[in-house]
């Protein structure tokens, strides 16, 4: 008995650790984003703010187009979730359902895929961007954000509905369904789960992505949250007090979000922990 006690102990105290080593930077953040700028820069620094102020709450939507930033990065963020989900829909339920020839070399071939970083691409990325007119453009960047989180959805979407018994579709087309209909009404709904963890999955890539964004745009009106922090780094100073206070802001969507879903994202995750 006593020698489970201590192990739990231990456990709890690794746990403990490992929290609060993840959260440090998060409380750092939160504090800087508290301070005046001239107590951001005095030495050695202050872990708790000698006068707390909300001001730079308040400045960084007065001196910036804070607000154009949230509302660039919301529109890219959903229309690549939406866009992603129109194509690996389809494309996971044919990887699960159908079958055909090469099927195996198609899903290890996606895997393939995933593995390589999209860097070794932008260029000619930007070269077809320019061509069909797609630089500096809402659609440009949510195709990319798309297709990049694609072949990852499709593996985690295959992998909800090969769970799903095909006994269900067949009885709803016995009853006068065509296979779209039993997709929708039948096969999605009891998926959702590992649908809402995908989705979330590719908000936040798109949410979260720096590269694309700042090599495809070159006007302040195009940008979204993630480029717009970089326009704190100037070339002889760097605004932390600003950088750290729209970084909190950008993470109160996010948090927002898993609490908005977080039985189903839970239920997915799980779902997908089982299954593997």
């Amino acid at each position: 008995m006593r020698k489970g006690l201590n192990l739990k102990m231990i456990i709890y105290i690794i746990l403990a650790v490992m929290l609060a080593i993840s959260l440090f930077p998060f409380l750092v953040t939160l504090i800087t984003s508290l301070k005046d700028v001239s107590e951001v820069y005095t030495s050695p620094p202050t872990w708790i703010p000698v006068k707390p102020t909300f001001k730079n709450y308040r400045e960084v939507f007065e001196r910036y187009p804070m607000a154009r930033y949230f509302l660039n990065s919301f529109i890219i963020a959903i229309g690549a979730t939406l866009l992603n989900a129109a194509f690996s829909i389809p494309a996971a339920y044919a990887t699960a359902r159908l079958r055909f020839r090469g099927k195996k070399f198609f899903m290890y071939l996606l895997l393939m895929v995933q593995m390589f970083s999209p860097i070794i691409i932008i260029i000619a990325l930007f070269r077809q961007m320019s061509i069909f007119g797609l630089l500096n453009s809402y659609l440009g960047l949510i195709l990319v954000n798309a297709v990049f989180t694609l072949t990852f959805s499709i593996w985690m979407l295959s992998a909800y509905f090969l769970n799903v018994p095909f006994e269900l579709e067949e009885a709803a087309m016995i009853d006068g369904c065509n296979r779209f209909q039993a997709i929708v009404k039948i096969l999605i709904p009891l998926a959702m789960p590992g649908l809402t963890a995908t989705m979330i999955y590719t908000f936040i890539n798109a949410w979260n992505e720096f590269v694309f964004a700042l090599t495809f745009t070159t006007t302040p009106e195009m940008r979204p949250l993630t480029v717009g922090l970089y326009s704190f780094v100037g070339r002889w100073s760097i605004q932390w007090q600003y950088i750290t206070t729209a970084s909190i802001l950008g993470i109160v969507p996010i948090v927002l979000l898993f609490m908005l879903v977080e039985k189903q994202l839970m239920s997915g995750l799980m779902g997908g922990a089982i299954k593997g």
